[in-house]
């Protein structure tokens, strides 16, 4: 007896994810095909521009951290006498 509640039910939500999918395909990545699709924001330049400077931002932080690191375990291991 669930079966038969159930079951419709789930085929009209799978029926309407499809028809949502259909209408609005475009997420944030690539350039949807149609009539549905715009210009991607992640491929704007203002947002390549910030990408890029988070990227070496981020690549700095690392590397100080790494350096931090490295500077504790050189003198924990060979203390200064």
């Amino acid at each position: 007896m669930l079966n038969r509640l159930y079951l419709p039910i789930l085929a009209l939500a799978a029926a309407a994810a499809v028809a949502l999918a259909m209408v609005w395909p475009q997420g944030l990545g690539e350039r949807s095909p149609g009539p549905f699709g715009s210009f991607p924001l992640q491929r704007t330049p203002a947002k390549q521009a910030a990408r890029t400077r988070e990227t070496i931002s981020a690549q700095r932080r690392s590397n100080h951290l790494r350096a931090a690191a490295h500077d504790i375990q050189s003198h924990a291991l060979a203390p200064s006498q």
